[in-house]
This record gives C-alpha cells, structure tokens and sequence, in this order.
C-alpha cells in the first residue's frame, strides 16, 4: 500500500485495529459513497440548470425573467441575497433592476410590485475616466468575474456602500460573487452580485464554491442570451407596430377628412375588449381575452381601412354629388353663365332686326317684349343653377320632386354652331340625383372594395401565431349578422367576435367623426339611436350594444373624441 492511500486512510477513517486489506476496503466504500454523493448533486445542479434554461426561454416578461435570473442563481449557491444590474441603453450607467436579502426580508423589482427606488451607478466618472471602484461597475467595464471571502477585508474596491447599508440595517455583508452577464456576441447587458453564501446545515456565511462559480456562469450566460433575445423580439415587435402604425397614418392623410378615424376606431375597439375582460355579470362573463388575442385584435383595428391605399382619393374625398377629380358645379355654372351669353346675344340679335325692319310705335313695344324675355329666361336660369348648386351640396336625402326637376332642367338644350347641347350631361344628372350621401352606386362599389384590397393585402404578410387572424378580423368589420354587409355577406357566428366589436366602433366612431364632408357632426344621442335601430334589425350584436349603452362605454370615448355641443346627454355618473 502506497504511503499516499496510507494517510488517505489515517486521516479519513479511524480504523482501530482493522488488517490493512480491510482497512483499504473500508477507505474505498468510503470514497465510492462520497463519489456518488457528488455525483447526484451535480447532476442534480446540472439538471436544475437545465429546467432553469427551459424556463427562461419559455417566459416572455422581461420583468419575470430579470426576478428568475436573480431567484435560480440564489438557489444554485446557496446565496441570502442578490442584486441584478442591467447597463443603460448609453452603456453609461449600471441600473438596479432586482434586489433580493432573504434575512432582511428584501424583494424590489421585477414582478414583486415593489418600486426600485436606487439611483443609477455611473460607469464612467466625470473626467470620463473607467469607474473601477465599484465592484459591479468594474466587472461591467471589464467583464472579469470578482470573488471575494470578505468584503471588509478586501483591498481594490471601495465597499462604502456596503458598509453604509450594513449599518443602516445590522446586516453583515461578507462573501460576494459577482459576474457579468454576457449574450451570443459577447456583449456585456448587465451584472450579477450574490451575496454571503450560506452552509446548508448552519447558515453559517461562507465563502463562495468555485464549483458553483462554474454552474452560476452558465445560467448568467444563459440568461443574458434570452434577456438579448426578449430585447430582439421585443424592438421587432416595435419596428413592427411602428410601420403598421405608419401606414395607418398614410391611410387616413389620403382624405383630408378621414384624419385620425383609424387611431380613434383603435381607441375605441380596445375600450369595448377591456369591458368584455372585465365583465363578470353580461354574456361575455365567460369570455376573456388575453395579451396575444388583444394584440391580435389591436393589430387588426389598425389595419381594417389598410385596403383604402388603392381607393382613388376623389371618391375618399367626394364633397359634393358632383366632385371628382374637381368639383364638376363650376363647369356646370360656366355653361349656364355661356347660356345666358347665348340668350343676351338672341336678344342683341331680334333687336338689331327690330331696329332695322320695324316702324313707328311698334319697335318699341316689341323691344319691350324682348327685354322682358330676356329677364324672365336669365331670372330662370339663375333660378335653376341656384337649384342645381343646392343638389349638389345637399347633404340630406333628395326629395322625388327634386330629382324630377332635375330630370326636366336635363332634357333642356342649347345650340353651338347648331349643334344641341343638354344643360346637364346624364352623368351630371346621375351624380346630382342621388337619394343620399354624395357616392353613385359604382362609387360606393369603389369605397367598399377597399375590405376586399385589405384582406388581400393582410394575406400577403407572414403573420406570426399570434397574428394569425388578423387579416380575417379586420376584413369583416363591414359583414353584418343578418347577412346584409359585405364583401361576403356573413352571417351570425361566421361573423367572428372580434370583427363584431371592430364593426361597432367603426360605425359609431364614423356618426360622431366630426368632420365628414357629407354630414354634419352627428349628436351623440342620435348616434346612440343609429346603433339601436342597427341592433333591432339584426346587423350588429346586440349583446355589445347593450353593454356598450348600459355600462356607457361611449362616455369614455364622448369626453375624449367628441365636441362639446355633440354631448347632448349628461355624463355623469350620478345623473
């Protein structure tokens, strides 16, 4: 036997008087039972260091994350407490993010509800000189890891604050591990400090095991590589949002009277989803959505007027019954302003015969004649063009006797070179005779075309999971339950919920909108009655429009979007 397993044995076992065979056999039970004790435990770190990686790369919430990060290092250590530092965008300033003191009973930040309240450490001090006197900021400049048995005695760093805590407390700060946090590239996000690690059996304050220093590394690597992952999806999301966002605007700055109706029907739509979440008493108290389904829908209310880009800005923007491209009365009071040319020239004309071939007391008389013809015609056309103007700008229903005169004011001609002209083209006439709104039939084709364009649009993005029915949502705000709307004429359940409270909100967001050229600002009453006598006849879903009225979800919104002189119900509460 080597002197080496000799003293292994003296120093490990006491034997008494055991043969030396014996006395090996007995030191190697021994070492194969620590062995296997060592073993299990760091398989057992080593498999907890797995379900921790799984996790983080499960959880989504930043805030979540940060707290398990700080939690799982603590665990795998043995550590009373703990502190989590995120550097700042600038990479200027170390931020507490998560501390943790088991003995003094200390949570604060991420999901604790406790409010940090420590101020930012500088990386660099004002002569922009490296911060090294700290401890943390040090390892965050430099990406070292610091191990230290005691605080009090270490030399290199200034352990002011420590100190001045631990007096403040009675807390005895000792041992410290303290290591940075670095993602795939190898960039430092931030720092990791545990604090006095602690024996299993006597919670006496050790120093901290480099075995565990090695398993701790791993999750700080770990969790910096998710943390830069949220971050990613996170400013991805972002630049997403933003350009839907974007484009939203450009929708609604193509009519110069649509402006902000797509951020107001967003507005709207959430309001109503957040009553639906809240619900407890109404249908929808079995109805909950959550975070995915309401960016989902979110999505969807941005997007839902998308299809418009393609929608000519002439029929967005149409006024009057007759604009196009231009308002067509001004060509129209250019022709009855030729027409009373023509008539006065007639006039000149008779006269100048009258004045060649008549006699005595008749050419007066007949001059006369003339001029009062000539006053009566011009005094019908002004007539008539004021009534035509009046046509136009109308923004009530026409009346049949109206549509009548127009009809006979079209059949009306005037000669150039012989040739007749009508007073009104059929298309004059088509557009001025129109029961309401300023939009021909085809028009009204044109405008509500635009859910067709947008749910071809929406088909062309890859959507993620959580999006995926945003393209479905937001092209059936205009299908109706009773099967009347459009482009697909769905009916009852085919109508999806989400599409029923986007359609609610497009429709009371367009009565009220306050600067629609066809109409004036409705009343927030008779926009209320416009939604009712639409729930009655079994176009919109009445259980949103009960709760819409009852739990006066249009109060939030009234108070916001609205006019004074709108409001023409009282708001509130106890009236």
């Amino acid at each position: 036997m080597s002197v080496k397993i000799e003293n292994q044995i003296n120093h490990k076992l006491d034997f008494g008087e055991l043969s030396p065979d014996r006395r090996l056999n007995a030191l190697l039970t021994s070492v194969v039972s620590d062995v296997k004790i060592y073993a299990e435990d760091q398989i057992r770190r080593i498999n907890q260091l797995v379900q921790i990686g799984i996790a983080l790369s499960a959880e989504k919430d930043t805030s979540k994350i940060l707290e398990m990060i700080v939690d799982e290092a603590r665990s795998l250590c043995g550590a009373d407490a703990g502190t989590l530092y995120i550097i700042d965008n600038d990479h200027k300033r170390l931020r507490f993010k998560i501390v943790q003191n088991d003995s003094l009973n200390i949570r604060i930040g991420g999901v604790s509800g406790s409010k940090m309240t420590f101020p930012d450490i500088p990386l660099y001090k004002e002569d922009n000189q490296p911060n090294h006197s700290n401890v943390a900021t040090y390892v965050a400049l430099t990406g070292e890891t610091i191990t230290i048995p005691d605080v009090y005695e270490a030399d290199g760093f200034d352990f002011t604050g420590p100190r001045n805590f631990d007096q403040a407390t009675g807390y005895r700060s000792k041992s410290m591990f303290v290591i940075a946090l670095k993602n795939h590239e190898n960039d430092i996000i931030g720092v990791l400090q545990l604090l006095n690690a602690l024996e299993g059996n006597t919670n006496k304050v050790i120093p901290f095991s480099d075995k565990l220093m090695v398993i701790v590394a791993s999750l700080a690597s770990q969790a910096a590589v998710t943390l830069t992952n949220n971050a990613l999806v996170y400013d991805l999301n972002e630049l997403f949002y933003s350009f839907i966002k974007s484009i939203a605007v450009f929708v609604d700055k193509k009519s110069i009277y649509t402006g902000e109706h797509i951020r107001r029907v967003v507005d709207l739509t959430m309001l109503i989803a957040s009553y639906i979440n809240a619900d407890d008493e109404w249908s929808f108290k079995d109805v909950h959505f959550d975070e995915d389904h309401l960016d989902e829908l979110k999505m969807a209310a941005w997007m839902h007027d998308i299809g418009k880009v393609t929608t000519p800005e002439y029929v967005l923007d149409k006024s009057s019954r007759l604009e196009t491209i231009s308002d067509r009365i001004e060509m129209i009071e250019t022709r009855y302003q030729l027409i009373a040319q023509l008539l006065e020239n007639n006039f000149l004309h008779h006269q100048n015969e009258l004045l060649c071939n008549g006699q005595g007391q008749d050419i007066n008389v007949e001059n006369e004649h003339l001029k009062a013809e000539l006053k009566r015609e011009t005094a019908l056309l002004q007539d008539e063009f004021s009534f035509i103007k009046d046509c136009n700008y109308n923004r009530g229903r026409m009346k049949p006797d109206d549509i009548r005169r127009l009809e006979k004011i079209a059949k009306k001609t005037y000669f150039i070179h012989n040739e007749p002209n009508p007073y009104l083209t059929p298309d004059e006439l088509k557009n001025l005779s129109i029961p309401a709104g300023n939009l021909t039939m085809e028009e009204r084709n044109v405008i509500e075309n635009h859910v067709t364009m947008t749910r071809n649009i929406l088909a062309q993005l890859p959507f993620p999971k959580n999006l995926s029915h945003v393209a479905e949502y937001a092209s059936s705000h205009h299908e109706r339950l009773d099967g009347s709307g459009y482009p697909n004429g769905l009916s009852g359940e085919e109508v999806p919920l989400q599409s029923r409270i986007l359609a609610i909100a497009d429709v009371f967001e367009a009565l009220t909108a306050k600067n629609r050229p066809y109409r004036d600002p409705m009343k927030l009453s008779k926009a209320l009655q416009v939604l009712n006598v639409l729930k009655e006849k079994g176009q919109i879903d009445s259980d949103i429009i009960d709760m819409f009225t009852n739990k006066k979800i249009f109060r939030e919104y009234a108070e916001k979007e609205l006019k004074p002189e709108q409001i023409d119900i009282l708001l509130d509460n106890d009236e």
